[in-house]
């Protein structure tokens, strides 16, 4: 048995009910001699959620975009919550690298959704497009007096094109399987963490091609490593993939 946690990291805006999910997920998911820890960021404001989450610890980010935490002595699972009201890009950035430099192993990437939020300001379904796209699970949350019509939207957006993560309703801040949500699959469209290079091959013209496609000229064929679309920086190091700064829309 690895003697490294499973780290589970939590994606979200502040205000979605991270913290109470996650609660529920320890309180219903881990079992006898589990032991959690949360790794919360340094400067997020106190939730009423708190007193149940047991084993808290900070983080923070430094700088120059690292991590500033360690891995809990003696936690078989430790869910990372990113700041609510900062890019989530640049902390999974800074995630992913602080993951690989311990050698920790990855359990599932979590999005917990406000859906009134989401509901109330259109131009935040791009936001949460990006932290979907690196999600192995989606928790709908804070759904209160959403319509109907609007929820079918949002999913059919996703399931029309073919995200392959779980959809998961959040009632009265309670998980429908907290058991599923912790068993580590990937499901997500982002392939930065996979433990294998994925590589995109092109012919002479430039077109994509299959790795297994006969082509005319095999000399003609070159291999790059795929990039992540929303990791792409242009010749500013500016994203290339641009998303909204959802601290606007907070109060």
């Amino acid at each position: 048995m690895s003697s490294s946690p499973l780290v589970y990291l939590i994606l979200g805006a502040s205000g979605s009910g991270r913290r109470e999910v996650v609660a529920d997920l320890i309180e219903g998911g881990l079992g006898e001699g589990d032991s959690a820890v949360v790794l919360l960021e340094e400067s997020e404001a106190p939730d009423p959620a708190d007193p149940r989450l047991g084993s808290v610890e900070r983080w923070r980010l430094a700088p120059e975009h690292e991590i500033d935490a360690v891995l809990p002595a003696g936690a078989t699972h430790v869910f990372f919550i990113v700041h609510g009201r900062h890019s989530p890009l640049d902390q999974i950035e800074a995630f992913k690298l602080w993951l690989d430099a311990l050698g920790a192993e990855l359990g599932n990437i979590i999005c917990v959704v406000n859906c009134q939020l989401a509901e109330k300001h259109a131009p935040l379904l791009a936001w949460y497009e990006a932290c979907i796209h690196f999600a192995d699970i989606v928790f709908l949350n804070r759904r209160e007096g959403v319509a109907n019509k609007w929820m079918t939207g949002f999913l059919a957006h996703f399931h029309d094109k073919f995200y392959p993560c779980l959809f998961e309703m959040v009632k009265a801040g309670r998980v429908k399987n907290p058991v599923l949500a912790l068993e580590p699959q990937a499901r997500r469209m982002s392939h930065i963490f996979d433990e294998e290079q994925n590589w995109i091959f092109t012919d002479a013209d430039g077109e994509v091609i299959d790795e297994q496609d006969e082509v005319d000229d095999e000399d003609g064929v070159e291999a790059a490593p795929e990039e992540d679309p929303y990791m792409i920086r242009d010749a500013a190091g500016r994203r290339a993939k641009r998303i909204p700064d959802v601290a606007k829309f907070l109060t």
